[in-house]
């Protein structure tokens, strides 16, 4: 009895004296788990950095529209506005009104009273504004379906670590022969270490996924109601030159 007191005090303090620090746990991790530690790591900055970008860029696109829409609603000249900001459109509305001005002036009888030109210059600008929303909206989304991929295989990844790491601490009893805490504990650490990291970068990813794409779909509407309110301006001038 006094011998099983004296073994169960000495695995209980080799078990305290191990490191389970993160650092710790992954230096004494194998060669697979620590890439499976890297590869999650490596995700979820990569997807802080895109749910960083996308939120600024949102912000500014909301903004600089805003800013257009008022220009656009200012009573003044679309003329004299396409000429200020033909060059460089700042946010996708602009280069929306810009691709349809441009389409617009290159017709300068503007169908010349015929239906049948009036309808193809309005097919032509339709066309052209939903292309330029198309593309840019492209590019808006650009780089975020990694925050869903990431979120969907992230704690499968971790997972996977998880499973290796509990058949390190089998392999290891079974070589050791030995079932105490002390030969078990590191392999399972290791293991719940993968499975945290994995959830770590699944969470933040599907959430902030979710929320940019409602923000880009709000957006995309936005760009859309515009699109139509600037086809029926156009569609009024062109009836106004027969």
């Amino acid at each position: 009895m006094e011998n099983q007191v004296i073994e169960a005090a000495t695995l209980g303090g080799s078990v305290e004296n191990l490191d389970f620090s993160v650092w710790a746990l992954f230096l004494r991790s194998d060669p697979v788990v620590k890439s499976v530690i890297l590869i999650l790591i490596g995700a979820s900055i990569w997807c802080w950095a895109i749910i960083f970008e996308k939120t600024v860029g949102l912000r500014r696109l909301s903004q600089r529209s805003t800013e257009f829409e008022q220009a656009f609603w200012s009573g003044n000249s679309l003329d004299e506005l396409y000429e200020r900001i033909a060059s460089q459109p700042r946010d996708p509305m602009s280069a929306v009104f810009v691709a349809a001005m441009r389409e617009w002036r290159r017709t300068p009888n503007r169908g010349n009273g015929e239906p049948d030109a009036r309808v193809g210059l309005a097919d032509r600008i339709e066309r052209v504004m939903q292309i330029t929303m198309a593309r840019e909206m492209d590019q808006t989304e650009s780089n975020i379906n990694f925050l869903a991929t990431t979120g969907s295989t992230a704690p499968f990844v971790g997972l996977f670590g998880t499973v290796w790491g509990i058949m390190n601490s089998f392999q290891s009893i079974a070589l050791s022969k030995n079932t105490s805490l002390a030969v078990v504990a590191p392999g399972i650490a290791e293991a719940l270490f993968a499975t945290a990291l994995g959830l770590l970068a699944a969470i933040p990813a599907v959430v902030a996924y979710n929320k940019l794409t409602k923000s880009m779909d709000r957006y995309a509407g936005r760009l859309d109601s515009f699109a139509g309110e600037f086809s029926a301006i156009l569609s009024r001038e062109m009836d106004g030159k027969e």
